[in-house]
């Protein structure tokens, strides 16, 4: 079964950036796309960001001016690189990975079946 591991979530100040990482690990098949979702206390698991197998990239209306994902393949990593940190990304980012074809769309979660445990981003203001 995948492995998804999360990294890079701190304690920051508002206006710095920061870079998530997602490791990938174990035997998995064909990934068609990898996506990074955030949870906020209270608030239902959003979806950030997405790139398909072919590197193809989708970014809520949300995060297309301050998130940027990418993937090296090669050492089966997935990043997310967000610049202007503010109070309001405080949330616990996840990283998915979607490996049987869904139907439904890519900025779902049930489109997803392996999930990491989340990292911690707090962001003081």
């Amino acid at each position: 079964q995948a492995q998804l591991v999360e990294s890079g979530g701190a304690m920051v100040q508002a206006g710095t950036s920061l870079t998530l990482s997602c490791a990938v690990s174990g035997r998995i098949g064909r990934i068609y796309t990898l996506a990074w979702f955030r949870q906020a206390p209270e608030k239902e698991r959003e979806f950030l960001a997405a790139i398909t197998d072919i590197g193809v990239k989708y970014y809520a209306d949300s995060a297309k001016d301050r998130f940027a994902i990418s993937k090296n393949s090669a050492l089966n990593t997935l990043s997310l690189h967000i610049f202007g940190l503010k109070s309001e990304d405080t949330a616990i980012y996840t990283c998915a990975a979607d490996v049987d074809y869904d139907r439904d769309d890519i900025t779902w979660a049930r489109h997803y079946e392996y999930w990491g445990q989340g990292t911690q981003v707090t962001v003081s203001s």
